[in-house]
């Protein structure tokens, strides 16, 4: 008897897993709908949560296989994850996440037509190469690294040196971000090839000065770890990446050829780094930035004679996007101080959706004589 309990128990253990390798998520179907499936037959419920798309209760098949199929989206990289009788997980059949410090998520691409690539979608170009670098920061007490993504036809002996972009993360991401979800690299493969943008090396670093900052509680206590890491983080930058970066890398050390924006927390650090340091930058970038409180404060010397030395100063938000009111107030006191700047806002929410979109648009305007 115990054998044959033992026999039928891994049976069913074997069906069960041929049923899983069996399961397809998600499937992009040629109408650009999405079916997504989640084999979890002791689930009471299961609920779908994906970008562009309201939570959704997904449907329960005979075989315990739960499904959802949406309607056609538009082309786009959409992140999602399920819901499982009140626990978020990500999708265990698909591959192709975004990974973060706090909140790893699946995503699905959905591509756009042939005769009308996405920005960010690979293609048959000529690609650039991604570089990890792992150092120790004495700035920071910690070990770290940051990312350079070097443009086709970089020759480190070569005699030509190009401009540089420096690109932070937001909050709860890490130096992968930029790559990993928002494409940059490819971004950057897509434009050079069209002759959209200059070729220039881009440089991801962490975006903290201090890691605790990541798990800081709400409060005085979290506002002033807050400040203590971007400070922090603003110092490292100066005086340990971008040596390395100028001593490893055939990149020009003019201001006029180096630029700094990011997203969120990194759109900020973009902001108050760059604009406080227009000795050491030309071209600034914030996309959905983190909300600046008290602007006087964080731009103490800032008047309307940065408009000599910038070449670009570019303000983004998404329209749905909960920083847009404070993004807008900046924008106001910039006005106040009459500072020039250009002012873009696109549909969508604090998402990379946004952002991708965001890069394209700057990235086509740096270093334009």
């Amino acid at each position: 008897m115990k054998h044959l309990i033992a026999a039928a128990f891994s049976f069913a253990i074997a069906a069960l897993s041929a049923l899983a390798q069996s399961v397809v998520s998600p499937e992009v179907h040629p109408d650009s709908s999405i079916t997504f499936q989640l084999l979890a037959p002791k689930a009471q419920a299961v609920q779908l949560h994906c970008e562009s798309l309201s939570d959704i209760n997904m449907t329960k098949g005979a075989t315990g296989i739960w499904t959802y199929t949406t309607k056609p989206l538009e082309p786009d990289i959409y992140t999602y994850t399920f819901d499982v009788d009140g626990v978020r997980m990500i999708d265990p059949a698909n591959a192709f996440i975004k990974y973060n410090l706090l909140n790893t998520v699946s995503q699905v691409e959905v591509p756009g037509p042939l005769s009308l690539h996405q920005p960010w979608e690979i293609t048959d170009v000529p690609h650039g190469e991604l570089h990890r670098h792992f150092f120790r920061s004495a700035v920071c007490n910690d070990d770290r690294d940051f990312i350079v993504y070097t443009p086709p036809g970089y020759q480190p002996r070569a005699f030509k040196r190009y401009p540089v972009l420096y690109l932070l993360h937001g909050f709860s991401d890490d130096t992968t971000a930029w790559t990993q979800a928002g494409r940059a690299n490819v971004i950057l493969d897509n434009l050079i090839a069209h002759g959209q943008a200059k070729p220039m090396i881009v440089v991801m670093p962490l975006g903290y000065g201090d890691m605790a900052v990541v798990k800081a509680p709400k409060g005085p206590a979290g506002d002033a770890l807050h400040k203590h890491s971007q400070e922090k983080f603003t110092e490292s930058l100066l005086t340990e990446v971008m040596p390395q970066v100028e001593k490893q890398y055939r990149v020009s050390a003019n201001r006029r050829a180096r630029a700094i924006a990011g997203l969120s927390m990194g759109g900020k650090e973009a902001l108050t780094t760059g604009l406080n340091h227009l000795d050491k930058f030309a071209w600034v970038g914030g996309f959905s930035s983190a909300w600046i409180t008290n602007s006087s404060e964080s731009f103490p010397t800032l008047d309307s004679g940065a408009n000599k030395k910038l070449r670009l100063l570019w303000i983004g938000c998404g329209n749905k996007d909960g920083l847009l009111k404070p993004n807008q107030k900046l924008c106001d006191w910039l006005r106040g101080k009459d500072i020039k700047f250009t002012w873009v806002e696109l549909p969508g929410q604090h998402s990379y959706r946004v952002w991708r979109p965001d890069l394209v648009l700057f990235a086509s305007l740096l270093f334009r004589d």
